[in-house]
């Protein structure tokens, strides 16, 4: 995925009510700028990181600014914009970067799907082969120099994680596919210490059948691309 035009660069001043931010240019101006990621963003938000914003031609937009990645102040770059994850899975298996997921020939995404009223990230179908569901994680904390899901506890992925297993039973095939957004994590572990019921349904999945696959994304001012599978230790 490529920015076009590149991104810009500005100074973190503060995040607040989680959609927005405040920044300042090299030029002096101050921006309030928009920010998809609702989560905790732990260690993706320090005062005085750089911060790279793409900017929207639309004329109806409030803030036409929007966060997509941070350059921490230890050199990492990271991607916060979390709508970008599934743009970039889906570009990846277009192009048959994600050999675990190649030889498909139909892609749907958002499908309905499960008991639980749930959404499926993406679904591979193709003639004499299994339904393969899909769900997409981004991955951005980096903790001790490991890398952790989630960073907050999230109800909602353990819902993800009770689906899944239920479509293995029902005889298809399902993937948890975490993206790594962060330049300095090598490995994903689950955050016991932050959600420890989710760490347990993710090695139950895994054991029931769930395929989890990590893969590591290159970042920068002028793109992001998956590029390369990181260990998971469960």
């Amino acid at each position: 995925m490529e920015f076009s035009p590149p991104l810009r660069p500005a100074r973190l001043i503060s995040r607040y009510k989680r959609f927005l931010a405040d920044v300042v240019t090299p030029e002096g101006e101050t921006l309030t700028i928009h920010c998809a990621n609702t989560g905790a963003m732990t260690g993706c938000a320090t005062p005085g990181d750089t911060v790279w914003y793409s900017t929207s031609d639309s004329l109806t937009r409030k803030y036409p600014h929007s966060w997509e990645l941070t350059e921490t102040q230890q050199g990492h770059w990271i991607c916060v914009n979390t709508l970008r994850a599934n743009q970039l899975v889906r570009e990846a298996l277009a192009a048959d970067r994600i050999p675990e997921l190649v030889a498909y020939t139909r892609c749907q995404p958002e499908v309905r799907y499960g008991m639980e009223n749930s959404r499926i990230d993406f679904l591979l179908q193709a003639q004499g082969r299994r339904n393969c569901y899909i769900e997409v994680k981004s991955v951005t904390l980096l903790q001790q120099g490991k890398g952790y899901f989630p960073d907050a506890v999230t109800v909602r992925g353990q819902k993800h994680l009770r689906e899944l297993i239920t479509i293995v039973a029902e005889g298809h095939r399902a993937v948890l596919l975490f993206t790594v957004l962060h330049s300095g994590i090598e490995d994903v572990s689950p955050a016991r210490h932050i959600d420890a019921r989710y760490a347990e349904l993710l090695v139950q999945a895994q054991r029931n059948g769930v395929e989890v696959l990590a893969y590591q994304a290159t970042l920068s001012a002028t793109g992001i691309f998956l590029k390369n599978p990181v260990r998971i230790a469960l």
